[in-house]
Formats: structure tokens, C-alpha cells, sequence
């Protein structure tokens, strides 16, 4: 009996062991600062492509760089693109493992539709300092020190939040908490549920495995390394508690961020708010499969909250 025992725990101990290196890994590879293999974003710039105006504005736009510092101490980058005579500016916050310098075609049209634009770096990413993603729920505090920032340096009356798949979620866990007056209206494209819903998918589709209990190890991993669980990144929570107008878009093949978690965020969000989802598009790519449409779709829901 006495060895069966020995076995026994030796089997359990090589199981944890096992499970909290795989954890350790998946934490390396999800939330870890670091390249994404997993993540294809195109910087190439194609006279083909609807965007084609916007990113070339944003590329050779004249930038001014900003700087503040997160409230956990992290130096965090951002590039502020005037229009002049505005009063309207947009904060805009890109997606997973992607940095500023991706934005050109979302910064080009807010542009264009009349706003100063601020693109930061979100921490862990691009010229931003910090060792770990937030999905979001680090960032949300972030994104709204932005705002706050862009009172303090302009003569900005009315600021719309938005951003792009993590960017997206992190906004919608930002309109649930307290806003400054100057906040109108979220504009948000592909955001997931939750750090732990999206996660716990992409653990099944990029790797075939279940959910529990490498997602749930990889959370408490993230607990002692980031200071967050995957359980306290939820925008569904978030925008229970938003009060704002708030504008959802997805597109229908979106293989990355279901669009059902849009229609769930949407279902869970108080009026004003507005589901556009975009046939046939992919994971972010509706404003590059019909921008007109796109443009339009964004202007006329801005109209109602925004003069």
C-alpha cells in the first residue's frame, strides 16, 4: 500500500509540474511581451487596397510624440496627429501584438471625418515599456489616462474611445468605468468577452486543447506575473456598467474573435447602442473590405452624439 502511495504521488507531482510548465509556457507565448507568431498583420502599403489614402496620410502625417506615465509606473508612447481647428479628438487602440504604426487606415478616417487623432502604444507593445499584456483590463486604465491627457494638452470638448479587436475590448472594459465629461461615444471593432473566453477559444483553435486546466493554470500564472486573472478581464462585466453610447462591429467570417462575442457584449449593453455586422468579413477587415461603407456607418452613428 505503502508504494502505491509513493507512485501515486510521484504521478501527481510529475501532473503539476507538468501543468505549471505548460502554463508557464502558454503565459510566455499569450501574455509575455515578445513577437506572436501566430498574429499575420500586414504593414504593406498597396495603391490596391480601399485603405490606400488613409495609410499613406498616416504614414507620412508630421506626429508629435507623447508620453505619460500608467499608473503602475510604465512609460507609455503615443503619436498625436492634429486636425486643425477641431475640437473632436479620437483615442484609438490597436489589437494584439500590434503596435501604433498599424492604425493608419482607422487613424485616416476619423481624420477625415474631422477628429484629432491619438494612437497610443499600449504597454508590452511597440515603443510603450512594460513585460505583459493586459487583454485589455490593464489597458483600460491606460486608454482613459489618454483621455485624460488629451484635455490637458488640447482645447479637445468631445473625445470618442475606440479601438480594434484587443484594443476594442480594452475600450469596452474602459466605458464601465468612471468617465470624464469629455467622453461621448465608444466605437469598438472585433472585441472579445473575456480574457478567459477568448483565450480558452484560441487554446482550441490554434492548439486543439481544452480549456481547463491549462487556461485556469495560465490565469494564476498571469495573477502572480501581471497582477490580473483572465476571469477579471471582462468586458461583458464592463459594459453591464457603461452608460455611454457604444457602436459593436464585427465581421460575419471572423475566425479569430467569434462574432458571437460581439452579439453577446451587445445583448449585455445599455441604449444607445449598435450592432453593425459586416458580411463576408474577417477578424478587423471591414473597414478594408467596403471603407465606404465602413466611413459611413461609423459617421452616422457619431452624428447622433458627437457636433
Amino acid at each position: 500500500m505503502k508504494k502505491w502511495l509513493i507512485a501515486i504521488g510521484v504521478v501527481f507531482v510529475i501532473l503539476i509540474g507538468g501543468l505549471i510548465g505548460a502554463g508557464s509556457y502558454f503565459y510566455h507565448v499569450a501574455i509575455a511581451r515578445g513577437d506572436k507568431s501566430f498574429v499575420t498583420q500586414s504593414t504593406t502599403l498597396s495603391k490596391k487596397s480601399q485603405v490606400y489614402a488613409e495609410k499613406y496620410w498616416y504614414l507620412h502625417a508630421k506626429k508629435q510624440t507623447w508620453t505619460i506615465k500608467s499608473s503602475d509606473g510604465l512609460k507609455l508612447i503615443a503619436w498625436y496627429l492634429p486636425k486643425t481647428g477641431s475640437k473632436k479628438t479620437v483615442v484609438l487602440a490597436h489589437g494584439f501584438a500590434g503596435n501604433k504604426s498599424l492604425m493608419g487606415a482607422w487613424a485616416g478616417m476619423y481624420h477625415e471625418l474631422g477628429y484629432n487623432v491619438l494612437v497610443p502604444d499600449s504597454r508590452a507593445s511597440g515603443a510603450s515599456q512594460g513585460t505583459a499584456i493586459g487583454y485589455g483590463w490593464l489597458e483600460r486604465k491606460d486608454d482613459l489616462q489618454w483621455a485624460k491627457t488629451v484635455v490637458k494638452k488640447t482645447a479637445t470638448t468631445q473625445i470618442v474611445m475606440s479601438g480594434i479587436s484587443m484594443g476594442a475590448a480594452g475600450m469596452t472594459m474602459a466605458s464601465g468605468e468612471r468617465q470624464i465629461p469629455q467622453i461621448k461615444a465608444y466605437v469598438v471593432d472585433s472585441p472579445f468577452t473575456s480574457a478567459k473566453a477568448i483565450i480558452s477559444y484560441q487554446a482550441g483553435q490554434l492548439y486543439h486543447l481544452p480549456a481547463f486546466p491549462l487556461v485556469d493554470v495560465t490565469s494564476a500564472i498571469t495573477k502572480l506575473r501581471a497582477g490580473y486573472t483572465f476571469g477579471e478581464a471582462d468586458a461583458v462585466k464592463q459594459v453591464r456598467k457603461n452608460k455611454l453610447p457604444i457602436m459593436m462591429i464585427a465581421g460575419t467570417k471572423d475566425d479569430f474573435v467569434p462574432t458571437r462575442m460581439s452579439k453577446d457584449l451587445f445583448r449585455q449593453a445599455h441604449e444607445p447602442k449598435a450592432l453593425w455586422l459586416v458580411k463576408g468579413a474577417g477578424h478587423t477587415t471591414a473597414i478594408t473590405q467596403n471603407y465606404p461603407a465602413y466611413k459611413r456607418s461609423v459617421a452616422d452613428f457619431l452624428a447622433q452624439y458627437i457636433k
